[in-house]
């Protein structure tokens, strides 16, 4: 492994960027392969929560806390297969759980548990918002006016948090490989590249939720239009699901190629 600053390594934005994506499509049966576990788990999580309490704040956020796990699976075996080849996966994503994954998910809440605490705070905080409040069409509730100033400061703080997130996240592909790694190392080994990883990740998340909206969105418009009733949600939830889940696979494939690029002699 190279000196923990990496020198002479100027990642490329765009190389990284089209590499990401381009190896996603290029493996596109083993990624079906690898994401079908947890991508029906994901979803057996969305219709329970569904049917718990589909407004509750709190459900929505313990689901998605809980939905950690299948995702971690999935990203633990993606990496492999990008810095150590598809032979060396072992077992396949959502069959077990192993100290590999355990490692994982310590090395995450390290670098995103702030994080997603101030999201949970600032969403606990503001609670609901009335959409005809949002177009001026009704006056200013004071009440809302207050919720909105004490949460500020936790959106300030997830907006500050995340960035800085993004920027050591991709040490959590040496995990992933089973070498010990800490959100420091990734800060000083990122020195130089820290806005193009942020830059990179960032392009990457905001095109896989919108690709997850749109992907909801159209397949709602079809369910509509071929008048099923209560099984569009469930069609709904699945499309979304595995969009959301490629966003993750091209997620994790640049983070892996970043820990290989910044770590290579």
């Amino acid at each position: 492994m190279a000196p923990l600053n990496a020198p002479g390594v100027k990642l490329s934005f765009g190389g990284i960027l089209s590499q990401s994506f381009r190896f996603v499509f290029d493996n596109l049966r083993l990624f079906f392969h690898l994401v079908t576990i947890p991508w029906i788990v994901s979803l057996v999580m969305r219709i329970i929560g569904s049917l718990i309490d589909e407004d509750s704040l709190v459900t929505v956020l313990l689901e998605k806390a809980v939905d950690i796990v299948p995702t971690i699976m999935f990203m633990v075996a993606w990496m492999r297969v990008v810095l150590v080849g598809p032979n060396q996966v072992g077992r396949l994503p959502g069959t077990g759980w192993s100290v590999r994954e355990t490692a994982f998910l310590v090395h995450f809440l390290k670098i995103g548990g702030i994080t997603f605490l101030l999201l949970a705070a600032f969403a606990l905080t503001v609670g609901s918002i009335d959409a005809a409040m949002l177009g001026g069409a009704a006056p200013v509730d004071p009440e809302m006016a207050r919720r909105e100033a004490l949460a500020a400061p936790f959106g300030a703080g997830f907006m500050v948090s995340a960035l800085l997130a993004l920027r050591v996240s991709f040490g959590l592909a040496a995990t992933a490989v089973d070498l010990p790694f800490t959100p420091r190392e990734s800060w000083v080994m990122s020195r130089g590249n820290g806005w193009t990883i942020m830059g990179v990740l960032f392009v990457i998340f905001l095109t896989a939720a919108l690709a997850t909206m749109m992907s909801a969105l159209v397949s709602l418009s079809l369910m509509r239009a071929l008048g099923a009733g209560s099984a569009a949600a469930v069609v709904v939830w699945t499309v979304a699901i595995l969009v959301s889940y490629a966003g993750a696979a091209v997620a994790a494939t640049a983070q892996a190629l970043i820990f290989r690029a910044l770590s290579k002699s």
